[in-house]
């Protein structure tokens, strides 16, 4: 029986949707890094939430090295990856965390009363730029797992709804960076 590949991954389409919309929002994303209600903590159990429901290898390294470089213990960090954060989180986090697992599990599509908690929560300023943060992580999931993918169809698991042809070019033109970043990528050692 054939294994698929089953984390979400880019369609062609949407790598050129989701690039396009990064790269229109780059100045918005600049005050979301700068945004004193997110702090480099809380940016980091985004990150790290969003990128346990998605699957990431990349990011699940990355994003813990990070999140314990910003406070957050070894043993937080393991309960956002196994998305068990409600006991490590602020009061101010958790309506952001939830509303980015939710957003992650829904693959993109939250319910709009979820959307309406956070506005209501963070007011509007704050809550755009936690769904920045969100659509930046969601994109660095895609492109982990998108590379993943084409090396897991080369031991014959292909992901479902998938190109080769794409996975193909979107492989040789992400090797650069990704293939350092496999190297030294590994599960977090925390």
């Amino acid at each position: 029986m054939e294994q698929k590949f089953d984390r979400k991954i880019f369609t062609a389409g949407l790598l050129m949707k989701d690039l396009g919309f990064l790269i229109y929002k780059f100045p918005e994303i600049i005050g979301a890094l700068r945004n004193k209600n997110i702090s480099k903590a809380f940016r980091e159990k985004i990150m790290s939430v969003v990128t346990a429901v998605n699957g990431c290898t990349y990011c699940t390294w990355f994003h813990a090295k990070q999140a314990v470089s910003s406070g957050i213990t070894q043993e937080e960090v393991l309960n956002m990856l196994n998305l068990q954060f409600q006991a490590d989180a602020s009061e101010f986090e958790i309506v952001g965390l939830l509303y980015a697992q939710h957003y992650a599990e829904t693959n993109r599509n939250p319910d709009d009363e979820m959307t309406i908690k956070l506005y209501e929560y963070y007011g509007d300023k704050t809550a755009k730029h936690i769904i920045l943060l969100i659509r930046m992580i969601f994109f660095g999931n895609l492109m982990g797992n998108t590379f993943d993918a084409f090396l897991s169809r080369l031991r014959g698991n292909k992901a479902e709804n998938s190109n080769i042809i794409f996975e193909f070019i979107f492989f040789i033109l992400t090797a650069l960076f990704m293939v350092p970043a496999m190297l030294v990528a590994k599960e977090p050692e925390i």
